[in-house]
């Protein structure tokens, strides 16, 4: 027996739409308590860790005021400390005019100086660091344990307990040697090379180990002495700690001040840390704006350096301290 309107196409038609807007109805349900939920959750974790994000702009804010008072100081005219602020009051580039003009504070003499001593002691560094790290890494000779020993025991003293001996003793050669001695930049960098293995020895020397030494077997199969596998294998092989170790270098001398401070007397002889400290101590308030001025212009090389080798720094500071 057929139910009348059973054969009815239309009827069908109105099943098979309502049927779908059902399945339509249910999905659009579903997908409206999921979006809630998860929103509460999120609403959760925010309330959760709110207190972190605040913490988080806070070192920021603190990170960043003094580099702000710094630049903002720089370029306000007043140039006074007792006129300075977060905004200049009077913008402008006089500070840097009265810094750059000034006979009594010869400005580019100590960018020049410190140029130089950064860039040779850091060269020095590098060559004496690696060829001692590649003594004790690869070569097997009698206290070879004890002079890692030694040299990580010596790294525990402060340097500051050396500062009398290297006075007298620089003072004694500067009478047989003017040209090295006190008051003198070549002077003031054999000091600087004199300490130049230190701990970047064992920097050198973990990531040394990570090299495989197979390498060098076969390199003296072939007849390279160790000079050849030293120069043409191993140094290519570990550029990523030669540029840590460069960019630590060259920002620790830059900004090196007790023992430059102690070297150094003449004005044409300082460095940009002595010759700054001197323009700030000369009168706080009325040299304020040079000082300032100064110190921006003298943060120009270690942010270059930063960009320039910062691909290789985690690299290599991670591979040579782990291992």
């Amino acid at each position: 027996m057929t139910m009348p309107g059973s054969n009815d196409p239309t009827l069908g038609a109105v099943d098979a739409h309502g049927s779908d807007r059902g399945t339509d109805g249910a999905l659009d349900t579903k997908a409206s308590k999921v979006y809630e939920v998860t929103t509460k959750s999120r609403r959760g974790s925010f309330r959760a860790v709110w207190w972190r994000h605040a913490l988080a702009l806070l070192a920021l804010a603190f990170a960043l005021f003094p580099i702000i008072f710094i630049v903002s100081s720089a370029f306000n005219n007043a140039g006074t400390l007792s006129t300075s602020g977060l905004l200049p009051t009077r913008p402008g580039l006089r500070n840097f005019d009265a810094l750059l003009s000034d006979p009594a504070r010869p400005y580019w003499t100590w960018y020049r100086n410190s140029l130089i001593i950064c860039v040779v002691a850091t060269a020095g560094t590098l060559v004496l660091g690696a060829a001692a790290a590649y003594a004790f890494s690869r070569l097997r000779w009698t206290g070879r344990r004890f002079g890692l020993l030694f040299i990580l025991l010596v790294q525990m003293f402060p340097a500051v307990l050396a500062f009398v001996a290297l006075y007298i003793t620089f003072a004694n050669v500067g009478v047989v040697l003017p040209g090295i001695g006190l008051n003198t930049i070549w002077g003031l960098l054999l000091v600087y090379l004199g300490g130049a293995m230190g701990g970047n020895i064992w920097l050198f020397k973990g990531y040394f180990d990570t090299i495989p030494k197979e390498l060098d077997e076969a390199a003296k199969l072939d007849g390279a002495s160790h000079a050849r596998v030293f120069f043409t294998i191993i140094l290519p092989l570990v550029r990523p700690i030669l540029a840590t170790v460069a960019m630590l270098a060259f920002v620790g001398l830059w900004g090196e001040f007790l023992l430059a401070s102690v070297f150094l007397s003449s004005s044409d002889n300082q460095t940009l840390a002595v010759g700054l400290w001197a323009t700030r101590n000369a009168d706080q308030n009325r040299y304020f704006g040079q000082f300032v001025a100064g110190a921006l212009l003298a943060s120009l090389p270690v942010v270059i350096t930063y960009l320039l080798l910062q691909k290789q720094l985690i690299g290599g500071m991670t591979a040579g301290s782990v291992k």
